[in-house]
């Protein structure tokens, strides 16, 4: 018998942390919530890197102002400065001496030097990218293409029974909304993420969590998917 599907569904980020590709590795069906609202002081344009006094944001600028309420897949890029080019400068000034550096700057470099309309296409392929130098192999799908309507919780379930999903695996700030009893009742476990977080090797001194997965890469290279999994494989998963 088959193991049951497991689905996962998370809003797209930019140059993501440890914990969104340890739900992607973790799922049959990876669902990008792109059109939900935009939270502009989130993840969904920004990230940390490390440098020798505390984490640096990488910020990606928006057109927000004036514009209300915008859904992620909405929001577009504000051009006028040359962001990409100053995190390019940034990574390559505070991984110079990174062993992976080079094994992946120049990829960054083809990505980061276009310009971009939508801020969800960058994250997009941002996260395509990284996910093929981690060697994760899985089916991306826009929740915008699906046409799956429903409110908070009801369309999660409804993505379940779209793709047969028997598991969905969530993170643990859901806790506080999401109606597991609906799922159950529709024969969907629910799975909480519960991600903890691996320390591994860094520059720059004392170790700093919560980064993007750009650190772990630049750092340890093809061994990095082995350190997201480290709480997955140790959990049986």
């Amino acid at each position: 018998m088959n193991p049951p599907k497991t689905l996962a569904v998370l809003q797209p980020g930019y140059l993501p942390w440890l914990g969104f590709f340890d739900q992607l590795m973790r799922s049959d069906i990876f669902v990008i919530y792109d059109d939900v609202q935009f939270d502009k002081h989130g993840w969904r344009n920004r990230n940390r890197v490390k440098s020798a006094t505390g984490p640096v944001w990488l910020t990606v600028p928006v057109l927000h102002k004036g514009l209300g309420w915008q859904k992620i897949l909405d929001v577009k890029v504000n051009n006028e400065t040359a962001w990409g080019r100053k995190h390019l400068t940034t990574i390559r000034q505070l991984y110079a001496r990174a062993p992976y550096l080079d094994a992946y700057f120049s990829d960054m470099e083809q990505i980061l030097a276009r310009s971009w309309e939508f801020l969800v296409d960058l994250d997009l392929e941002l996260i395509r990218r990284m996910s093929s130098w981690l060697l994760i192999d899985r089916p991306i799908v826009r929740s915008s293409e699906l046409g799956i309507e429903g409110d908070r919780c009801e369309r999660l379930l409804n993505f379940c029974n779209y793709f047969g999903a028997r598991r969905y695996l969530s993170g643990s700030a859901a806790r506080d909304y999401l109606d597991v009893t609906s799922f159950s009742d529709s024969g969907v476990d629910v799975e909480w993420q519960d991600y903890q977080h691996p320390v591994y090797p860094q520059q720059h001194g004392s170790f700093e969590p919560y980064l993007s997965t750009i650190d772990l890469l630049m750092n340890c290279g093809e061994k990095s998917a082995n350190v997201i999994t480290q709480q997955a494989l140790t959990e049986g998963h």
